[in-house]
């Protein structure tokens, strides 16, 4: 009986979402931004999300000129979707309409080379190429094993080392990358200015100034504060409440 209110309870959620979610998007055609954004968040009060939802709350947002919360919802729908070239330009243009101008300092040298490499791809797509050069490899481990001339033994054993190069390759990026997402915490600033602090209190010096839809990284939390780090180095305290975790 109770599994049976279980199901009950959650198609009823399901489709109460899926409501919301149509909703949202015929208010949002309509030009009723402020009404498609209230219909949209009652989907996220059921705990569902999408990239899709996330994405079209963002342009609610960016509609509204909250240059926070566009930027916010952008960044949350490319949590779930990292590869979608429409989110990732709607976010840089939610990001030209922020004050705070911060340049993100250069990679240089061999590490430069190494994060070049693994964030061509997400750790996702790092896996696929991996399973891919592992059934190569095996087809051509039987290739060597079953050819009956000397040539294509050859070709298939120098070629079953190539591939397991470029299979190590790829699981070491996809380790990289997994590794790099589960550890950045990415972070919005929501209030309309917010003073970086060198210390986490308030009669400390004042770093820098921050207003709001500036991106920082969270590196770790005490008490009402959080240290943060610019894309351009700058790390200091910022109040806990002038900030929002995307992650």
């Amino acid at each position: 009986m109770k599994k049976l209110l279980f199901i009950f309870l959650l198609i009823t959620q399901v489709f109460f979402a899926q409501s919301g979610f149509e909703t949202g998007n015929s208010l949002y055609q309509k030009g009723k931004y402020e009404q498609a954004v209230t219909a949209y968040e009652s989907v996220l009060a059921t705990k569902q999300q999408s990239s899709e939802l996330y994405f079209n709350l963002g342009n609610c947002y960016f509609k509204l000129n909250k240059v926070a919360p566009a930027i916010y919802n952008y960044q949350k729908a490319l949590v779930l979707n990292p590869e979608d070239s429409e989110i990732k330009n709607n976010l840089k243009f939610a990001q030209k309409l922020t004050i705070d101008e911060v340049k993100e300092v250069p990679k240089v040298g061999f590490s430069k080379w190494i994060h070049d490499l693994t964030s061509t791809f997400h750790y996702n797509t790092w896996a696929w190429i991996s399973v891919l050069f592992s059934t190569l490899f095996l087809l051509f481990f039987l290739g060597y094993y079953f050819s009956q001339t000397t040539l294509y033994k050859r070709i298939f054993f120098f070629g079953m080392f190539g591939l397991l190069f470029l299979l190590l390759i790829s699981i070491s990026a996809a380790f990289t990358e997994k590794n790099d997402f589960n550890n950045e915490r990415p972070a919005v600033i929501f209030a309309e200015i917010a003073l970086v602090k060198s210390e986490p209190q308030t009669a400390s010096s004042t770093v820098s100034t921050l207003h709001e839809g500036t991106t920082a990284y969270v590196l770790e939390s005490v008490d009402n504060w959080k240290k943060i780090q610019l894309l351009d180095g700058t790390q200091g305290w910022i109040a806990k409440n002038a900030i929002k975790e995307v992650k």
